[in-house]
């Protein structure tokens, strides 16, 4: 996970510690500094430790960050590591040997009226294994939410989302919204949800397929965890943050259906890395 020393990244610390307990796997406490690559001003080193504040981050943040971690999932092997380099390129980096990337949703360099950091958003889109943004309300309870959307590449955080529910020991909500804007089967002005479009039902009996389909191979392959399919005829985003209401993480793939074929990661992503009311976990499937 990445610290800054931010009151974010420690509390995603406590979450951090958490889920490495879980998985039985070390916890990896990094801090970058220095000047992102490509944003060195000309006659200043790659890396200085005294303006980046180098000591009193090791001394002070990177401590603080192993006792909570340490308070938060006793007997856990913690490693804690000061890589010279930009945030964004040293956790990169650092996220093709992980299991999970764990960060704060913003950190010490974002605007105070920015709701989600640019490390998160760039490890959402460019990360190489799941990324969990910490954000929401504290401790929060209920079942774990899969938004599903019945993509190729949404099959990865349908997998990780059931074998997350188990580790949890928590039910599991697979929830797909969707509506004739999501099947492009009303392409003329006004409001998805009030149009008229021929074969509703069967519309509707396709979308219910999709979701069964998503979820069976992973059901059966986590029989102990509880499963509620939930299919609604909604906005998509705004379903999904109610929904976020009552869970204690959501998992969504990086880039659903509806999506163009260049982004890397999706609005439905986007919306709910800045606005859910619990943690969030951006699993990139395999495009």
């Amino acid at each position: 996970m990445g610290v800054d020393g931010s009151a974010s990244s420690l509390d995603a610390v406590d979450v951090a510690a958490r889920e490495a307990r879980l998985r039985g796997v070390p916890l990896r406490i990094v801090h970058a500094f220095g000047h992102p690559s490509g944003h060195v001003p000309s006659g200043v080193p790659p890396w200085s430790p005294a303006d980046q504040g180098l000591e009193p981050m090791v001394r002070g943040g990177l401590a603080e960050a192993e006792q909570r971690a340490h308070a938060a999932a006793p007997g856990i092997e913690i490693a804690r590591s000061v890589v010279a380099g930009g945030a964004l390129e040293v956790l990169e980096i650092e996220s093709r040997s992980a299991a999970l990337a764990v960060v704060g949703s913003r950190g010490l360099s974002g605007f105070s009226e920015l709701l989600l950091g640019s490390t998160a958003v760039h490890l959402a889109a460019h990360g190489s294994c799941p990324l969990m943004v910490v954000r929401g309300r504290p401790e929060p309870a209920g079942p774990v939410l899969l938004a599903v959307d019945g993509s190729p590449a949404g099959e990865a955080a349908v997998e990780f989302a059931f074998a997350e529910a188990t580790l949890r020991g928590a039910p599991l909500v697979a929830l797909h919204v969707w509506n004739t804007w999501s099947e492009r089967a009303y392409e003329g002005p006004g409001d998805p949800l009030n149009a008229v479009v021929a074969n509703a039902d069967r519309l509707r009996e396709a979308e219910q397929h999709l979701l069964d389909q998503a979820v069976a191979s992973c059901q059966a392959a986590y029989p102990q965890v509880a499963v509620e399919r939930r299919l609604v005829r909604s906005r998509i985003r705004s379903t999904l943050l109610d929904a976020s209401q009552e869970a204690q993480l959501v998992v969504v793939g990086a880039r659903g259906r509806g999506g163009f074929t260049g982004l890397l990661l999706g609005s439905v992503s986007q919306a709910l890395l800045h606005h859910a009311h619990c943690p969030v976990t951006v699993v990139r499937g395999k495009e």
